[in-house]
């Protein structure tokens, strides 16, 4: 027998492994793509109906629970209380929660249409830490990839259009939600080699529960608030999907390195929002959008097809 079949045989195995390992980051990040897309085309439907962003809030930390009881249901009830679980997972939940409230500030303060495509930039902060402290790498096609995904993004929400804008303390408070949920997705990463990923969105729901009276106290209960059912309960059906979608991008980080999972996410949840949104409403969008669009497209496909080379974390369970 030729030593190069033999090699080749034995080869196959490990390839077929190899491949074997790459869909679960692929598919976490796809469903988080899919979830967030699907809610943020109809996120704003409550808020429009009179039900403010604040109790919005409220409701999306809420539908944390159950994602979170499922997840720790199937771990054995299992969650790590150390300092470095507790910190890690605090600092994970309060950078996501705070980043929000934050946010609820500068759409009051400043341009909504330059406010997003500022925050949108979020994965440039992931992708620089994880290239100086995790020392991630990725191929030619995978930077292609992010490359891409980065120039999208800011091209979903951006409207020329309008007067020039004074860049005031809204710009101040949208750089501040930018690095927010920038620095959440490296600690999420960072925190998935150190703990299981149950923990993690546990501390999560926990946080975003603990900022549920910032949100009360924010609210203007002055003013007239829809209880309904186009109020609370179609802000629970929406934002339950942003919650799942938390929880799959917690896997994704966790099977996949952030220098991908971040863009790909980023830019495929907007990219979907904006064909259900161009479907309802029946409209063509603008230059902008269809090359933020193109360039999405083409950047989870690059980002899909680079082969990645990374692990799952081996989690820890020496306390600190």
């Amino acid at each position: 027998m030729n030593p190069a079949d033999t090699l080749e045989k034995r080869t196959l195995p490990e390839q077929a492994a190899t491949g074997a390992a790459r869909p679960p980051w692929l598919g976490y990040a796809l469903a988080t793509a899919l979830l967030w897309g699907v809610w943020g085309a109809f996120a704003g439907l409550p808020t429009q109906n009179g039900f403010p962003e604040t109790l919005v809030y409220v409701v999306w930390a809420l539908t944390m629970v159950p994602p979170a009881l499922f997840v720790l249901a199937r771990s054995g009830w299992r969650v790590r209380r150390d300092r470095t679980a507790v910190g890690y997972g605090l600092a994970i939940g309060l950078l996501g929660a705070g980043g929000q409230m934050v946010l609820f500030y500068a759409v009051k303060a400043g341009p909504a249409y330059l406010i997003f495509p500022l925050i949108s930039l979020s994965p440039v902060i992931t992708i620089v830490l994880s290239l100086l402290f995790l020392h991630e790498r990725t191929g030619r096609m995978g930077v292609a990839g992010i490359v891409l995904a980065v120039c999208a993004l800011p091209l979903f929400d951006f409207n020329p259009g309008g007067a020039p804008q004074q860049y005031g303390l809204w710009f101040v408070l949208a750089i501040g939600v930018l690095v927010a949920w920038g620095l959440q997705a490296y600690f999420i990463k960072l925190a998935n080699t150190r703990m299981d990923a149950e923990s993690i969105f546990f501390y999560m729901t926990a946080s975003a529960l603990l900022c549920i009276p910032v949100a009360l106290a924010m609210t203007d209960f002055s003013q007239p608030i829809n209880y309904g059912p186009s109020g609370p309960l179609l802000a629970a059906a929406t934002q339950v999907l942003n919650a799942i979608g938390a929880l799959t991008l917690v896997y994704a980080f966790r099977h996949g390195k952030a220098l991908t999972v971040s863009p790909l996410v980023n830019a495929g949840a907007p990219l979907l929002t904006t064909v259900i949104a161009m479907a309802l409403a029946g409209a063509v969008p603008g230059g902008y959008r269809l090359a933020g669009i193109g360039l999405a497209l083409a950047a989870a496909l690059f980002l899909a097809l680079q082969a990645d080379d990374s692990v799952a974390p081996a989690e820890s369970t020496e306390g600190a």
